[in-house]
């Protein structure tokens, strides 16, 4: 019995068969067509670059505005 659980759960057969898309993936990627290879997976790359830079800007912001407030002396009441 533990032997026949130890054997199901360690199988590295897959249940389902995936076709192999390498071959299209690298048709794809290999194409020259101007786009940088960070955006050519499409829409959701552009999303995610988006984004990125978005955290990146605003978080440089947030740094500079901290170290302004930081070398400024407090004022003594």
């Amino acid at each position: 019995s533990l032997r026949q659980i130890s054997q199901r759960t360690i199988s590295t057969a897959s249940r389902r068969q995936f076709q192999n898309r390498v071959a299209e993936k690298q048709k794809l990627f290999q194409e020259d067509n101007g786009i940088p290879v960070h955006l050519k997976g499409g829409v959701m790359d552009a999303l995610l670059y988006r984004a990125t830079m978005g955290i990146v800007v605003f978080g440089t912001g947030y740094v500079l505005y901290e170290l302004f407030n930081a070398s400024m002396p407090k004022k003594q009441k």
